[in-house]
């Protein structure tokens, strides 16, 4: 009989999977990034979304991704000394705040979980044992021994805290919602409520010294103290946007910004004046490492950096923000994306070193486009909204409109040769053309459905899927189309065919249709919940394949869509499209810039961590034949078990709903080490799993 034992010995577990996906646009990441932190003038770490935790140590010239051990956002990052520092955020919803802390300078960090079900905002120390952080609900944890321990403290509010602050050990602040500021006066163990004189939210707190102080929040309000607190007076802003932090590098000279708006006062808040920041990117964190040395972070990534006290900003991140619909690889080096937002420039991006760099290239129209092919080093086309059809030849680097007939936004484009292609859109629209795009003719679809996916077997046998399930059979190439029963109602966004007889096409409400005699009978093997939205399926074999979809889903099969197991990519931004050019190597693109790369098929790697503490619990330890899993908030709707050798191939997936606990046999695995993924709808846990 075999046995396994779970390797759960103190202060060594597996976290969160680490990703086996590469940022390739924006670079160096495209998530929002919340807070930044520099220890010295060429040393600084900035924290976001998805767990996103980078460090620089060349005063931003370049960053590099550091593993948090979670996909969760974090919201504040504080170092105490150059080893010592800490981010806070949350593990989702209805899932413990928790706080990170690493004593390496960032190389490993170890999850805290305080016991709290509240999202943590900020997080701040006065010296290396005594800290703060501040969340929702009014809630306040104090540390007095570095962070290994945290207690609730009563701030005697509801309202929701964004950001705190001590003047010295005694007197600390805090700001929030409804204009709450609230002050402490013995070390954070009693609050009281100050007249703040607004009732607008207020996001950061910072004070010069123990009777100087700011606080900025909605609509422009900024707020002065001359006498800790006593009384706030508002001062003007001169803006209506929402400022989000405040930074002061001396009595007179300080900084808020909110959108993409940085202001300075060079009079101690008397007067702030606007001064360009380069970018169009809302930041929301300012922090200087000297007087003249600053750096601002904001959504898609944004990075600036300032040498010159605030007067001039450049940046530090680079690479399109746009929304992109359709990537397309000719080979292993040269790529097209294509994309935009209506009526503000058709996008098109080129790479020619495998995604390394992308370069915008000028597309002539104001349209958004939704799908690139290529049929030649040389030649291309590209479909938008409005009817657009665009063609190049010249490998992409100049592009013509040609005439389409329609008005009808275009979302598909499918070429079966050189000269034939077919391209589809709303209203059922189907056009087709034998002459390389030189002239399309309207087919009959025989349907008003929104179209949004085309894919050929052969010259004359393809499908088109769309609204209200939608699925059409063309055995003529194109020149008429008949319709197939889908199963379903809800609408289709891709379809996509590994051989003549199997094909898939994926959906809304995480519908998934496969088909195995060439599209006459569709069935339902879907993966996922209502909430689940596919964008884009692809295979890079019969048996490997790949959906994509809203909130940075990435699905994988290895059995022709049997078992699909849920991949983490490192972003919950929308996924539109994606490209695989063998079973190993691929790349997906979507919302804000997005475009993610992977080498290993996705597949996840063990990412060990120091975290004492996870939300899910396998045992026993010894046991034989049997893995239970538990979680104290039990397993509501449906949660996934799915269990990886060490070469990253799934070897066994079981799906629940609503169960109190979970049990397996595993007394099949042959002996070693595997990876055991917990799925649920508030995300991915992974376990190493040894078995004897």
């Amino acid at each position: 009989m075999k046995k396994f034992y779970i390797m759960l010995v103190a202060l060594f577990v597996l976290t969160v999977a680490k990703a086996q996906w590469t940022w390739q646009n924006p670079l160096p990441q495209g998530n929002d990034l919340t807070s930044v932190y520099f220890t010295d003038a060429s040393t600084g770490y900035a924290v976001g979304n998805c767990g996103t935790i980078l460090k620089t140590i060349n005063g931003g010239a370049s960053w590099t991704a550091l593993p948090s051990g979670t996909t969760y956002s974090r919201s504040s990052v504080f170092f105490t000394d150059a080893n010592t520092g800490y981010a806070a955020g949350s593990c989702g919803y209805m899932q413990p705040g928790n706080i990170l802390k690493t004593i390496d300078a960032g190389t490993t960090w170890t999850a805290v979980e305080p016991g709290i079900y509240n999202r943590l905002y900020c997080v701040y120390f006065r010296t290396s044992n005594f800290g703060f952080a501040v969340g929702q609900y009014g809630t306040i944890l104090r540390t007095t021994d570095g962070g290994t321990t945290w207690n609730n403290m009563q701030s005697g509010t509801s309202q929701w805290l964004s950001s705190v602050y001590f003047t010295d050990d005694n007197n600390g602040y805090v700001v929030g919602g409804y204009g709450t500021i609230k002050k402490t006066i013995n070390g954070g163990a009693s609050w009281s409520a100050l007249s703040s004189g607004t009732t607008n939210p207020l996001y950061a707190v910072y004070f010069r010294d123990v009777n100087t102080g700011y606080a900025v929040g909605v609509s422009g309000t900024i707020l002065k103290t001359i006498n800790g607190g006593t009384t706030w007076t508002s001062l003007s802003s001169g803006t209506n946007v929402n400022l989000k932090t405040v930074y002061f590098t001396d009595d007179s000279t300080g900084f808020t910004s909110g959108g993409s708006t940085i202001l300075k006062t060079i009079n101690g808040g008397t007067t702030w004046n606007a001064v360009s920041s380069g970018t169009t990117n809302y930041l929301l964190s300012i922090y200087f490492s000297d007087a003249n040395t600053g750096y601002a972070v904001g959504t898609n990534g944004a990075f600036i950096k300032t040498t010159n006290s605030g007067t001039s900003w450049e940046s530090l991140s680079g690479g399109s923000t746009t929304r992109l619909r359709s990537i397309y690889y000719l080979d292993s080096n040269t790529g097209y994306a294509v994309g935009g937002w209506e009526n503000s420039g058709g996008i098109i991006l080129k790479t020619i070193n495998g995604g390394t760099t992308w370069s915008p290239v000028e597309s002539g129209t104001i349209h958004q486009l939704n799908s690139v092919y290529f049929t030649d080093a040389n030649t291309g086309y590209a479909v938008g909204f409005v009817g657009v059809i665009l063609k190049t030849i010249d490998g992409g680097e100049s592009w013509s409109a040609l005439s389409s007939n329609t008005d009808w936004p275009l979302t598909s484009l499918y070429f079966t040769n050189n000269n034939t292609a077919i391209a589809a859109g709303s209203y059922g629209t189907i056009l087709k053309t034998v002459n390389a795009g030189a002239t399309w003719t309207i087919s009959q679809s025989g349907t008003f459905a929104h179209l949004s996916s085309l894919y050929f077997t052969d010259f004359n046998t393809g499908y088109v899927v769309g609204e209200w399930g939608t699925i059409k059979k063309t055995i003529d190439g194109g020149e008429t189309w008949s319709p197939v029963a889908s199963g379903t109602s809800n609408m289709l966004n891709s379809v996509y065919f590994p051989n003549d007889n199997t094909g898939y096409a994926v959906g809304q409400k995480g519908t998934i249709v496969k088909t195995i005699d060439g599209g006459a009978t569709w069935t339902n093997i879907s993966f996922g919940t209502e909430y689940d939205y596919y964008n884009s399926v692809y295979f890079a074999d019969a048996n490997t394949g790949f959906v994509i979809g809203d909130e940075g889903k990435i699905l994988k099969t290895l059995d022709g869509g049997e078992h699909w197991t849920a991949l983490s990519c490192g972003t919950n931004r929308n996924l539109y499209s994606a490209f695989f050019s063998d079973a190993n190597t691929g790349y997906v693109a979507g919302d804000f810039g997005t475009i993610l790369k992977t080498t290993s098929g996705g597949i996840v790697s063990v990412a060990e961590s120091t975290s004492p503490r996870s939300s899910n619990h396998v045992y026993p330890n010894p046991a034989s034949n049997k893995l239970l899993i538990t979680n104290k908030d039990k397993f509501p709707g449906e949660t996934v078990i799915s269990i990886f050798n060490m070469k990253g191939e799934q070897v066994m997936q079981r799906k629940f709903q609503n169960q109190n606990a979970i049990e397996m046999d595993v007394s099949t695995l042959a002996k070693g080490i595997y990876l055991v993924n917990i799925q649920t709808r508030h995300g991915i846990e992974s376990k190493k799993l040894v078995i004897q």
